[in-house]
């Protein structure tokens, strides 16, 4: 396989394939995802929306229940600023949504991240190690705007990973209310 570009599409499809473990570190300050643009400005005015209105992020609430449901495992890291962003209030806010589904979230501060040495060597990139096997980086503008994905399989860079997610696990602290709330 090597390293190789993802479409969204690819990039979706992937998300699915895994046979045991999906694990993802996002360490973004923003993110500006084109489905999610609406409901953080409503968010952030104060009206916010019910996740699952959201047809982007009503799919993957589904598609977990299906995975988790199984026996498969989502894990994920949000490394937070102090104060945290708007995009990473929304986050938080809407991790209750993701915890229902069946995620296991945990949250990691930024200063925590670099004190135990996840930041700055884990990079800038958000990504998902899938079955330790493969791992699909997700490069972003200063904005948020996601502007490459690609897959790699490298021993080097699955490695580093799964390392940095060990890391991650051990230091986050987990989200584990499963009951979704209407305003923020």
């Amino acid at each position: 396989m090597g390293d190789r570009p993802l479409d969204d599409d690819e990039f979706v499809g992937l998300l699915g394939t895994f046979a045991f473990t999906a694990f993802r570190l996002e360490s973004q300050a923003e993110y500006c995802e084109p489905s999610e643009i609406d409901t953080i400005r409503r968010f952030a005015a104060g009206d916010p929306q019910d996740p699952t209105e959201v047809p982007s992020l009503r799919s993957w609430f589904a598609q977990v229940r299906r995975l988790t449901a199984a026996g498969r495992t989502v894990d994920r890291v949000r490394i937070h600023d102090e104060p945290p962003t708007v995009s990473q209030r929304w986050e938080q806010w809407a991790g209750a949504w993701n915890v229902a589904a069946g995620e296991r979230l945990r949250y990691l501060s930024r200063r925590r991240a670099e004190a135990v040495g996840l930041l700055p060597d884990a990079g800038h990139s958000d990504w998902w190690l899938l079955d330790d096997r493969k791992l699909i980086v997700m490069r972003f503008d200063g904005l948020g705007n996601r502007v490459r994905t690609h897959l790699t399989d490298d021993p080097g860079s699955l490695g580093r990973a799964r390392y940095w997610r060990d890391l991650a696990l051990a230091h986050g602290v987990a989200l584990t209310h499963a009951e979704p709330e209407q305003a923020p």
